[in-house]
């Protein structure tokens, strides 16, 4: 699993369907957009549009030129409107004030306010003020930090981009944006420890402002406003190194840092002309910059690289850094302390994600929910599952109880193959007399008074021969007709019809006539069966006597000694 993945899924989990972009308002750059990858520490994107800033006022100039570049910029980005924005402001108003222990929070809220008013810039506007305690006082008293910001600017800010589509979640201010970003670039690493103490001496076009500090904790803090741009060539270095070195030696250290956010004043001009003890770095925040503070990514424009300042690197990673200071004018309202949220730290691999315990939570609810609901569905769907497969597995029973019968049939008839069964014969007995019992009885009753029989033979299959004689083919016919009707089941034909005669005097003669015929269910070759055509011919043989042949006895003789050594011999006389 790569750290692009895990880093999406987290930001996913922790900014909700809002994706976090951030602005900073910076004098003498414009307005900036960016977003850092914080696994990598580069910058993903970043967009820059020209923004006029009032100096004296400290306020944005035209609100409908902030939100034309805000436009430009989400396009240009290709990111999505509807997301959550953190804003950097230039600092409007920073201070410190000592105040009594006794006192409570919304009673400091109300002094810091009143204190706040005496400014000439809120004398237009109503203040939003934020402070802290910088954990510094003596006796009964307390030193507390505070910042303000004119309430109608945010609310202009906040509808503009709300027009957008975005939701303004978040203000940051100038100096603690780039306190944060000097600790994350790691610019001011050596100073930023535990117990060093070190001022950083900030220039920018109203003045200078000092900020003495103990590792990360603001300490001291000193505004002196000089009129930069009245000032030509080196002059302005003078100006300020003069009253910078007077500055410093109420604030003794033995680490300056000197930042320069104009392009009037190189910082590391003006770090040459300070002549103070103790170690002096410079950074260029402004066009003598000539390395980036970041890298970037290849998405960010080659001409942007150097623009990016510390201000909005500061403030893109205000939700994902620790930092000791924070404060976000949107978070809470007045009288609250500003204080960051704890940063929790989870290492994955190689690479070392944060989030905050609100995030957290957000996270492990998701989490749980993707975990639960395939649960959920699934106790759902159980009942019904396990029904079909009981279904299922009763008709495979059934199935093999049915095989299983078979299978004992099978058997037992192999164990009874060519074994002699009583019941079996028994059966086969009274099935073969029952036979042959219809039989003698159909014959008792369908014989003619002028027939005879002279050979009558059953077979267990239900074979039947019958052969006789008569003295007529009506009383051969009617036998026959008679037995059909008493043998329904039995197919008999009547295979064979002829009459007696030895020569051609004795058939010529006025003798009697006797016909010999054969009534079988045996497959026999082809034979004339009885048909009304038959019964045609046969009355006319009877009507020509003088074809037929004498019989001077009238008697047919049975020639048992032809028959088959199987067949009964029933009688040789006339049966009637």
């Amino acid at each position: 699993m790569g750290s692009n993945f895990i880093n999406d899924f987290v930001d996913k989990l922790t900014a909700g369907n809002r994706p976090d972009v951030y602005l900073s308002v910076t004098p003498g750059v414009g307005l900036e957009m960016l977003q850092i990858d914080d696994s990598s520490h580069t910058i993903k994107n970043y967009a820059v549009r020209p923004l006029a800033y009032n100096e004296s006022l400290r306020e944005i100039a035209n609100m409908e030129d902030f939100k034309k570049a805000v436009g430009e910029m989400f396009e240009e980005l290709k990111l999505n409107p509807k997301c959550n924005i953190t804003l950097n402001l230039p600092t409007v108003l920073f201070g410190s004030i000592e105040m009594s222990l006794m006192l409570g929070d919304e009673a400091i809220t109300g002094a810091i306010t009143s204190e706040v008013e005496q400014s000439y810039v809120f004398k237009r506007h109503d203040p939003i003020v934020q402070w802290w305690d910088s954990n510094v006082g003596s006796g009964e008293n307390r030193k507390l930090f505070y910042s303000a910001v004119q309430q109608l600017v945010i609310e202009g800010i906040s509808a503009a981009l709300t027009e957008l589509g975005a939701n303004l979640v978040g203000v940051e201010m100038a100096i603690l944006s780039t306190l944060r970003a000097l600790d994350y670039t790691g610019l001011a690493a050596s100073e930023m420890q535990d117990g060093v103490t070190w001022n950083l001496l900030t220039v920018n076009s109203n003045g200078y402002t000092l900020a003495s500090l103990s590792g990360k904790n603001i300490v001291d803090y000193y505004e002196e406003p000089i009129a930069i741009k009245s000032y030509e060539g080196d002059e302005i270095y003078n100006v300020i190194s003069s009253s910078a070195q007077i500055t410093l030696m109420s604030y003794p250290t033995n680490y300056l840092l000197v930042l320069s956010d104009t392009d009037a004043v190189s910082a590391e001009v003006l770090a040459k002309a300070l002549n103070v003890d103790g170690t002096i770095e410079y950074i260029e925040n402004n066009k003598f910059k000539r390395k980036e503070f970041l890298p970037v990514s290849l998405d960010v424009l080659p001409d942007n690289i150097l623009k990016i300042s510390l201000q909005a690197i500061g403030v893109a990673v205000s939700k994902t850094f620790n930092y000791p200071i924070s404060c976000n004018f949107l978070a809470a309202s007045g009288g609250e302390i500003a204080t960051a949220e704890e940063i929790i730290r989870i290492p994955i691999g190689e690479n070392e994600y944060t989030t905050t315990p609100t995030m957290a939570r957000v996270m492990s609810i998701a989490i749980a929910i993707l975990l639960l609901v395939p649960v959920g569905i699934a106790m759902l769907l159980l009942p019904k599952i396990q029904a079909d497969k009981q279904s299922e597995l009763d008709e495979l029973n059934a199935s093999i109880q049915q095989v299983e019968k078979e299978i004992k049939t099978l058997k037992d008839a192999q164990q009874m193959a060519g074994k002699f069964s009583v019941k079996n014969e028994i059966i086969k007995t009274l099935q073969d007399n029952r036979i042959k019992l219809m039989a003698y009885s159909a014959i008792g009753e369908s014989v003619p008074s002028q027939l005879w029989l002279s050979y009558f033979s059953t077979e267990g299959n239900g074979k039947i021969l019958i052969k006789g004689g008569a003295s007529s083919v009506e009383d051969v016919y009617t036998f026959y007709r008679n037995l059909k009707e008493y043998l329904v089941s039995s197919d008999l034909k009547l295979q064979k019809l002829e009459m007696i005669s030895d020569n051609v005097d004795e058939f010529m003669s006025n003798l009697p006539v006797t016909y010999d015929f054969e009534i079988s269910n045996i497959s026999a070759a082809p034979a004339s069966v009885a048909t009304e055509e038959d019964d045609k011919k046969a009355g006319n043989a009877k009507k020509n006597k003088g074809k037929a042949k004498n019989n001077k006895s009238g008697k047919t003789t049975g020639k048992a000694a032809n028959m088959p050594p199987d067949k009964k011999l029933i009688s040789d006389t006339p049966i009637n």
